[in-house]
């Protein structure tokens, strides 16, 4: 922050400004006064039969008296504007102790401003709610952080192990060695493009262009098709042309990922994920809707949570993920300003419902 230098405070300013407002008003008072008696009070020195007031006598009885009266005014002014601006900028005051409190490090401290609404009030609820968001982020983000930690961490140890069991057993199979190591790599890749992905999408930083979701989800569905067939899942895209502003790239991504979520999750076999896309309205919607087990209600609200796995993942295929594609849905669905909904299905599966602004 830059040098500054000194300058008058709010409250002086304040107390300078009612006290110069007290005493112009003073004058302006007096001197109508002043004017109106001069008008019925003869101009000569003895009056009438030297006894009526004139205006020589008047003047030196008036003006000792009228300075009086605005030096008692400009203090009244000064010491009750003092008072005054102390009482109005009190709640200003909190604001400012809350601000450092904030800077220093602690989100927990908040406001509470009593009393009814006004400027200040609306200016302080605004500031906790600003603390709030800014608190759940920091939490939010040292907790993504621990858990992409331990995440990165584990095929780092997995590729040590290996390579260690290579170097005490030189006669072990170099084919499963590799094998395993390819493997192990292709996840580690997986999960750092991944935390680029939703670090890319929670900045916002893309391009925004016309995008229409019905071509979007015949496209995931055709990638993921073989996937589905492997597990003996019946694919269908239903709908008619869902047309929203943003990143091509990006929301293939989400809606890949919401299909692969809905196949991967899809247990037993023989399931179905239906994909349909439409226009509601101002709303583009698309929906992603798979058979499966029922879920416990509890656990359908901490799926877009990082790292986050339904209790039926399995980890040991190629298709365990990283516990990150529904947590890539949510932040690609709120950098387009859309929303998201998990609704678990009553005989069992997940319905996911993405609502995104439409064509205008």
């Amino acid at each position: 922050m830059t040098g500054r230098r000194p300058g008058l405070s709010v409250r002086l300013k304040l107390t300078l400004s009612y006290a110069g407002f007290l005493a112009v008003a003073g004058a302006l008072l007096l001197a109508v006064v002043w004017g109106f008696l001069l008008r019925y009070v003869p101009d000569n020195e003895q009056g009438l039969l030297g006894v009526s007031p004139n205006r020589y006598l008047l003047v030196r009885t008036f003006f000792p008296a009228a300075a009086v009266a605005m030096g008692f005014l400009l203090v009244f002014g000064l010491v009750g504007g003092w008072l005054l601006a102390g009482r109005m900028l009190a709640p200003l005051t909190r604001i400012t102790a809350a601000a450092r409190t904030a800077g220093s490090g602690s989100l927990s401290h908040r406001i509470r401003m009593e009393g009814r609404q006004d400027e200040f009030r609306e200016l302080a609820d605004a500031f906790d709610t600003m603390l709030e968001q800014l608190e759940s982020h920091v939490a939010e983000q040292q907790r993504f952080a621990a858990n992409a930690s331990h995440e990165l961490r584990t095929p780092l140890a997995i590729s040590q192990a290996l390579l260690d069991v290579a170097r005490r057993d030189p006669t072990r199979d170099r084919d499963e060695l590799l094998a395993r190591l390819q493997a192990v790599n292709t996840r580690a890749t997986d999960l750092t493009e991944a935390l680029l992905l939703l670090s890319r999408s929670d900045r916002g930083t893309f391009s925004r262009e016309e995008v229409d979701l019905s071509l979007v989800a015949e496209e995931a569905a055709e990638t993921l098709l073989p996937l589905a067939e492997q597990r003996g899942i019946t694919l269908d895209v239903t709908g008619g042309p869902a047309r929203t502003r943003g990143s091509g790239e990006l929301l293939l991504r989400m809606v890949t990922n919401l299909v692969q979520n809905a196949v991967v999750h899809n247990l037993p076999a023989d399931g179905t994920v239906t994909v349909h896309t439409e226009e509601r309205g101002d709303a583009t919607v698309l929906r992603v809707e798979n058979t499966g087990r029922p879920l416990p209600p509890e656990l359908v609200p901490t799926l877009t949570e990082p790292f986050r796995r339904g209790t039926e993942r399995v980890r040991t295929d190629e298709h365990a993920g990283a516990g990150l594609g529904l947590a890539i849905v949510h932040s690609v669905v709120r950098a387009h300003e859309g929303t998201l909904d998990l609704t678990p299905r009553p005989g069992g599966g997940l319905t996911v419902t993405v609502r995104l602004p439409g064509m205008p």
